[in-house]
């Protein structure tokens, strides 16, 4: 790919291939939505908060998916001229990742069992078998991404969407109980892997090879990558799991519901981080984009709590229905959880475009007040406020520490890619 290739047709062009994208990780998000919300409905709260508690454990997973993407796309957007070693180097890591955690998962699985009362080794092994087509989708999705080549990225995020809602959907109404829940979930993820391998199936040679985009290189910075998300991923989805194990059953199904319209708060404003990114990796952009992109996710997230507080009885419609009317009084709190995500999302996104190395431990931190603090609630309104007060605390950090940071053009909380830990 040719420096004219990366750059022809100017910014108005660039905004065009963003908004596609966009709009992608947009349908992928609705289905992804659509699904959970329709598995939350037919399911029922305890069949569903056996489900939800497997899907938190999988987005815990992706950590390494998204760390080798983040990888891929940086170092080849960086240096197209070694696009081939780049994209070798990638793929066989990524192959060589995705069997690692498989195979660890599947061991894991007996534990996975008793830690959130499934009463089926089975259910909990398809947590394993899934994560192996979803690693492999971050190493395809961090190629396309740094080759630009738009249209198999947005085909990619689609598939990640639209086949699980298909086709999990269909296992659930055929029969109603998480195992079969999780293996729609595990067909729907196969699906974007075969698309994606499809898309990256010429292989061109190396013209040559260079030690800085070695397999060892590689792994260091795709490590710092991944603690930075494992981090935001684990306090996003560590509440799932200790209301599985402090609550009862029906309680915990509920706060699982509630976690719905928090998830679909969280993801609605997700457009903006893939908007807001390249500007925040330039030092003359960084705090423009920023602040633009706090506002939009901020005036997105008031909209949401609003329209929850207004008319709960059409979030719950959206939530699970009259199962989960229970918790109607407090689905505004719920959407106020999903923004203070949003907006840390948008942040923690800003430390990985500069290479910051030090927020991460405030997120950290915050985990372990949630699982300390939040495993002595003993209701679910509780444990929501004790969760929403914690995050919020470390959105204002975080976000104090970044505008001081980014004062100055370069912080000096950055290091060289290769550095990142």
């Amino acid at each position: 790919m040719t420096s004219t290739d990366r750059d022809s047709g100017g910014p108005s062009r660039l905004r065009e291939r963003g908004a596609s994208v966009a709009v992608a990780m947009a349908g992928m998000n609705v289905a992804t939505y659509l699904f959970t919300a329709l598995a939350a409905r037919l399911l029922g709260p305890q069949a569903y908060g056996a489900m939800a508690s497997l899907l938190a454990v999988l987005l815990v997973v992706t950590m390494i998916q998204l760390g080798i993407q983040a990888t891929a796309a940086r170092r080849i957007s960086a240096e197209p001229e070694h696009v081939a070693q780049i994209e070798r180097e990638i793929l066989s890591l990524t192959y060589w990742c995705a069997g690692a955690v498989g195979v660890l998962l599947l061991v894991l699985a007996p534990l996975l069992d008793r830690l959130l009362r499934l009463d089926s080794v089975a259910t909990a092994a398809l947590v394993g078998l899934t994560a192996v087509p979803l690693t492999i989708v971050g190493g395809q999705l961090g190629v396309l991404q740094g080759e630009r080549r738009w249209w198999p990225v947005s085909v990619v995020y689609l598939a990640s969407g639209v086949p699980r809602l298909l086709v999990g959907t269909a296992l659930i109404l055929w029969r109603p109980d998480e195992f079969m829940a999780m293996l729609g979930v595990l067909i729907g993820t196969i699906v974007p892997a075969l698309f994606g391998w499809y898309a990256l199936r010429i292989k061109r040679p190396a013209r040559e090879h260079v030690e800085h985009h070695s397999r060892r290189t590689l792994i260091r910075e795709i490590l710092g990558n991944s603690q930075t998300l494992l981090a935001f991923m684990c306090l996003m989805n560590c509440d799932v799991i200790v209301a599985r194990n402090i609550l009862p059953e029906h309680d915990a199904g509920l706060y699982a519901g509630g976690l719905i319209l928090t998830k679909a708060m969280l993801f609605l404003p997700q457009f903006v981080v893939v908007v807001a990114f390249p500007a925040m990796s330039t030092a003359e952009e960084r705090r423009g984009a920023l602040m633009r992109g706090l506002t939009l996710v901020l005036g997105l997230g008031v909209a949401g709590v609003l329209a929850s507080a207004v008319l709960p009885q059409l979030a719950l419609i959206f939530v699970g229905g009259d199962e989960y009317a229970e918790i109607d009084s407090r689905l505004w709190l719920f959407a106020v959880l999903g923004t203070a995500l949003s907006l840390l999302q948008l942040l923690i996104y800003a430390v990985l475009a500069r290479q910051g190395t030090k927020s991460v431990y405030l997120v950290w931190a915050a985990l372990a007040a949630v699982l300390a603090i939040g495993s002595q609630a003993d209701s679910i309104g509780t444990l929501l406020l004790t969760v929403v007060t914690i995050d919020s605390l470390l959105f204002l950090g975080l976000l104090v520490i970044s505008l001081h940071r980014l004062r100055s053009p370069v912080s000096d909380e950055e290091l060289p890619p290769e550095a990142v830990m």
